[in-house]
């Protein structure tokens, strides 16, 4: 699937859910599902700065050259909103996510319902998630 496809499928998940509550209770099962990262990426090397929150990230590139990232947070909700990145970005080149839209977050109205501190943790972890990605397409440029 598109990452446009996946965007599609989680708008119209939100959409079913008119109550803010609700969509939280969506949030949190999301990060709830999201798999253990693997202890030995819970390092100071892995957190994203500008979290409020400590939220770990590792991405690694898969031999078909896809990114596949993994990560965990120590609060729910921002543990929610990580995996909703990863279920959308996740197993794409670093070309499909560097020229990705997230326009979800606007969509579904995430953006107006964080506080400020939280939409400064969502765009580093955006920030971040892309930067992997230009990482992994300049060392496939450099082969």
């Amino acid at each position: 699937m598109s990452i446009n496809d996946i965007q599609s499928e989680i708008i119209e998940e939100f959409s079913q859910l008119y109550d803010w509550m609700d969509r939280y209770g969506l949030i949190i099962d999301l990060g709830n599902s999201l798999p253990p990262i693997d202890e030995k990426y819970r390092t100071p090397d892995h957190l994203i700065e500008g979290c409020q929150s400590r939220v770990w990230l590792n991405a690694e590139m898969t031999p078909d050259g896809k990114i596949h990232y993994t990560a965990d947070s120590d609060a729910i909700i921002v543990k929610g909103i990580i995996s909703l990145l990863i279920k959308i970005l996740n197993d794409h080149t670093p070309d499909e996510i560097l020229s990705s839209d997230l326009h979800f977050i606007n969509d579904i109205g995430l953006a107006e319902h964080l506080s400020p501190t939280r939409s400064n943790g969502l765009l580093a972890m955006v920030r971040q998630m892309r930067l992997y990605a230009l990482a992994f397409k300049a060392s496939q440029d450099n082969k």
